[in-house]
């Protein structure tokens, strides 16, 4: 069975275009905020701390892609479904199902890796295979 977080978004008005639909890049803005909630309600401490004890800085996105079935207003209440669709050795893709209520509204997909700033590059990210408790706190 897949784990599933749910993130609840409130719909702004600053969140539309003028037509009162919301404005495509802001589910992107959410889908990346569901990313992080899914880690830590699965119980990865935020990356500010894993940094301190596993220098890993977080899941930078590698890739995206989205499809929109429905538009959503303000003053709408969209949940946003998150789980892992599939693990690899060094990335993982992690699926979002926007929805309000029962209706699908957006569907993405993300590709995202574990990084840490090597020694010898502190300027740069390198993935890293997958922390072994991390896939087990989140399968």
């Amino acid at each position: 069975m897949v784990k599933t977080v749910v993130y609840e978004v409130e719909v702004m008005f600053g969140d539309c275009d003028p037509a009162g639909i919301v404005f495509f890049p802001n589910f992107s803005k959410w889908m990346d905020a569901a990313s992080l909630h899914f880690f830590m309600s699965c119980g990865v401490p935020p990356w500010r701390e894993l940094v301190k004890t596993t220098g890993i800085i977080g899941t930078p996105l590698l890739e995206i892609h989205t499809k929109f079935m429905r538009p959503a207003t303000y003053g709408e209440r969209l949940q946003i479904h998150t789980s892992v669709a599939e693990w690899g050795e060094k990335v993982f893709h992690h699926q979002h199902l926007v929805k309000r209520g029962d209706d699908l509204l957006c569907e993405g997909r993300e590709t995202r890796a574990f990084c840490i700033r090597p020694p010898e590059t502190p300027d740069r990210i390198k993935a890293i295979p997958i922390p072994a408790d991390i896939k087990a706190l989140c399968s």
